[in-house]
C-alpha cells in the first residue's frame, strides 16, 4: 500500500490529477467558513445544537457542517443529488428520458443538462424556505436574523443557490480533470472533516475518566471489523456465467468466448438509507416549527433511537433497496441485449427464461444487501443509546466514506498499472465497487 502511494509522483499525469483534486477540495473546505450575510451565527449555532435526529442534522452531515454555520455552501451538493435521483426515477416512467438514456453519450449529456437546471430550481426553493425559517427562529430574546424581510430572503436565495451551483461545477471539474467522482469526493470530504473533532473529543473524555481504555480498545476493534465488513460486502458480487456463440461474418469469426454478468450484493448503494432517514426525520423537522401537543406526542413515538424508529428504519431500507434496484436494473433489457449479441446463460433458455433467472438471483442478492445495509445503519443507534458511545460511528456516512475510498483507490491503481507501476496489491488487481 505504501509503495503504491510512493509511485503516484512518478506518473506526471496522475500526480497532476491528484494535486488538482486536493486543490479543489481545499477550495470547498475554505468556502465552508464563509458565512451568509445577515445571520447571527451564535444564535444559529445554539439552534443547531437541538437539531439532532432531524433533516437539518442529516443535511448538515452531508454538507460537512456548512449548514450549521449557514455558509455559502450551506445547501451543499444535496440539491444536485436529489435532482439526479429524481431524473433517474423519471427515466423508468417517462419514455422521452428513457430514449435519451439509450442514445449513449449524447443522451446522457442532455439528461445531465436537465439535472443542472433542476438543481438550480431545487436550490432556489430550498433556500427560500430556509430564509423564511431563519426569520422565525428566536432563542430567548435573540433573533437569528436581526433584519428580516425580502431583502434578506433574496440575498439568501442568491447566495445559497450560487454556492450549490459552484459546488456542482467543482464536482464536475474534479471528475473531468482530477481523480475519482467529484460529487462523491465533495461529500466524502465533508464527512471526513468531522472526524478530527470527534477524535479530540474522545481523548478528552478518556482523559476526564468518562471513557475507559478497555472500552476504547473494544470500539477500535469494532471499527476495524465494521470497515472490513463493508469493504468485503461492497466488493462482493455474484457472477453469472455467460457464453457467446460463434458468428461468422465474411472471413471473420466473432464471439465464442465465455464471460460473466456481475451482480452486486448492494446494487442500490447508499440511496435506501438516505431515503429512509429523510422520511423518518421529516416529522421531527416539522415539530421544530409547529407546536401542536398531539403532533408532538406522535413525533416522540418516532424519536431517534426508539424501538419503533429502528424497526421502521430497517423496513424502509429494505423497501427502498428493492424499489431502487428495480428502477436502475431491468432483467428483461439485460436478457434482450444478451440474445441480440448471441449470448446465453448455460442451462437457461434465452429470452424470458433468462430474464426470470436473473430476476430470481437479483432478488436474493438484494435481500442480503438490504440486511447488510440495515445492520450498518442501525449500528450507530445501538452504540450510542445502549453502550453510550460518545461519537457517531457507522451508518450512511461510513458507507459513503468506504465506498468513495474504494472507487478512488481503484482509479489510482488503474493509472499506476497503465504506466507499468505496481498498484496497491502485490497480487491481483484492486477492483472498485463497479468492477
Amino acid at each position: 500500500m505504501i509503495q503504491g502511494f510512493q509511485n503516484i509522483p512518478k506518473v506526471p499525469e496522475l500526480k497532476k490529477r491528484v494535486f488538482f483534486t486536493i486543490f479543489m477540495l481545499a477550495i470547498y473546505r475554505l468556502g465552508i467558513h464563509i458565512p451568509t450575510p445577515g445571520i447571527d451565527t451564535a444564535a444559529l449555532a445554539a439552534f443547531f445544537a437541538k437539531t439532532r435526529g432531524t433533516l437539518f442534522g442529516l443535511i448538515d452531515m452531508f454538507s460537512g457542517g456548512a449548514l450549521r454555520r449557514l455558509s455559502i455552501f450551506a445547501l451543499g451538493i444535496m440539491p444536485y443529488i436529489s435532482a439526479a435521483i429524481i431524473f433517474e426515477l423519471l427515466t423508468a416512467v417517462v419514455p422521452y428520458l428513457d430514449q435519451l438514456r439509450k442514445e449513449g453519450e449524447l443522451g446522457r449529456r442532455k439528461i445531465t443538462q436537465y439535472t443542472r437546471y433542476a438543481t438550480i430550481g431545487l436550490s432556489l426553493i430550498q433556500s427560500f424556505f430556509i430564509s423564511i425559517g431563519l426569520e422565525k427562529m428566536v432563542l430567548g430574546d435573540v433573533h437569528v436574523v436581526p433584519h428580516p424581510g425580502w431583502g434578506f430572503r433574496f440575498l439568501t436565495m442568491i447566495t445559497l443557490t450560487s454556492g450549490t451551483a459552484f459546488l456542482m461545477w467543482l464536482g464536475e471539474q474534479i471528475t473531468e480533470k482530477g481523480i475519482g467522482n467529484g460529487i462523491s469526493l465533495i461529500i466524502f470530504a465533508g464527512i471526513v472533516a468531522r472526524m478530527p473533532p470527534a477524535i479530540v473529543n474522545t481523548f478528552r473524555l478518556l482523559k476526564a475518566g468518562q471513557l475507559s481504555i478497555f472500552k476504547l480498545l473494544i470500539l477500535l476493534i469494532l471499527m476495524v471489523a465494521v470497515v472490513a465488513f463493508i469493504v468485503y460486502m461492497e466488493r462482493g458480487q455474484r457472477r453469472i456465467p455467460v457464453q457467446y456463440a460463434r458468428r461468422v461474418v465474411g472471413r471473420r469469426v466473432y464471439g465464442g468466448q465465455s464471460t460473466h454478468l456481475p451482480l452486486r450484493i448492494n446494487t442500490a448503494g447508499v440511496i435506501p438509507p438516505i431515503f429512509a432517514s429523510s422520511i423518518l426525520m421529516f416529522p421531527a423537522t416539522i415539530a421544530q416549527f409547529v407546536h401542536i401537543p398531539v403532533f408532538n406526542q406522535i413525533v416522540n413515538l418516532f424519536r431517534w433511537g426508539s424501538l419503533l424508529y429502528i424497526v421502521l428504519y430497517v423496513v424502509l431500507i429494505i423497501f427502498f433497496c428493492y424499489f431502487y434496484t428495480a428502477i436502475i436494473f431491468n432483467p428483461e433489457d439485460v436478457a434482450d441485449n444478451m440474445r441480440k449479441y448471441g449470448g446465453y446463460i448455460p442451462g437457461i433458455r434465452p429470452g424470458k427464461k433468462t430474464a426470470e433467472y436473473i430476476d430470481k438471483v437479483l432478488t436474493r442478492l438484494t435481500f442480503a444487501g438490504a440486511i447488510y445495509v440495515s445492520l450498518v445503519c442501525v449500528l450507530p443507534t445501538i452504540l450510542i443509546k445502549e453502550f453510550h458511545v460518545p461519537f457517531y460511528f457507522g451508518g450512511t456516512a461510513l458507507l459513503i466514506v468506504v465506498g468513495v475510498a474504494i472507487e478512488t483507490i481503484a482509479q489510482i491503481e488503474t493509472h499506476l498499472i497503465a504506466r507499468y507501476y505496481e498498484g496497491f496489491l502485490k497480487s491481483g488487481k484492486f477492483k472498485g465497487i463497479t468492477g
